[in-house]
């Protein structure tokens, strides 16, 4: 289930912007306790396939350009399935702080109130959390700002990444598609100390081949 499809038209209608596919495991949302849960999935997504349609390149987002991987998320998972809305919490103090790693005010704002509530933490801990998770994966360098459109296996997107980070292995990656395209690259991470760890669950791209857009 794709924690945010049912937001989509709404998205679309209201012209929020940076609306991306979630897949964090076979099941869907369910109601849960600040703090309990099993993991996180960091959702790293590929700004370039966002802005490539021409519905979205007038959004904020694509307005900045220049960019390859963003911050969607970090989302609290249970073994299977994940919580969501937790608690009413505020969200950030300054949302602005954060806007060097993720895109846009209104993705902040959703992030807190559907993934961020379930964290435990205040809205700037959690915010913080996901700029150390962020700050911690390097990006391979043929995926950092390619120039051209390539072609390669969902396989070879996430042996990079292991390459590219020693102690991380190809089974705590996950690989998003759509119609073909890469879509993001996603984590699975420990509660505790944010780790790399098998991802179980979550789903993966079953294309034998995608392609990647070019950062513009």
């Amino acid at each position: 289930m794709k924690t945010c499809f049912v937001f989509l038209l709404a998205i679309f209608s209201t012209g929020a912007s940076f609306a991306r596919s979630h897949h964090h495991s076979s099941q869907s949302g369910q109601s849960g306790q600040p703090g309990v849960f099993d993991y996180y999935l960091l959702n790293l997504s590929w700004e370039p396939e966002f802005c490539h349609s021409p519905r979205n390149a007038s959004s904020e987002e694509c307005q900045k350009g220049g960019r390859g991987f963003v911050v969607h998320g970090l989302w609290p998972q249970y073994t299977d399935g994940y919580p969501e809305h937790c608690s009413n919490e505020p969200g950030p103090s300054d949302p602005s702080k954060y806007l060097d790693f993720m895109p846009t005010s209104w993705l902040l704002q959703h992030e807190w109130s559907t993934h961020g509530t379930c964290s435990g933490m205040s809205a700037d801990d959690y915010f913080n959390t996901i700029h150390r998770a962020y700050s911690s994966i390097k990006i391979p360098e043929k995926l950092a700002k390619p120039a051209e459109t390539f072609s390669i296996a969902p396989s070879d997107v996430k042996q990079a990444f292991a390459d590219a980070n020693p102690g991380m292995r190809t089974e705590d990656i996950a690989v998003s598609c759509g119609n073909n395209y890469l879509t993001a690259v996603e984590f699975c991470l420990s509660k505790d100390k944010l780790q790399p760890m098998a991802c179980g669950q979550v789903r993966d791209c079953r294309a034998n081949v995608i392609r990647v857009a070019p950062v513009r």
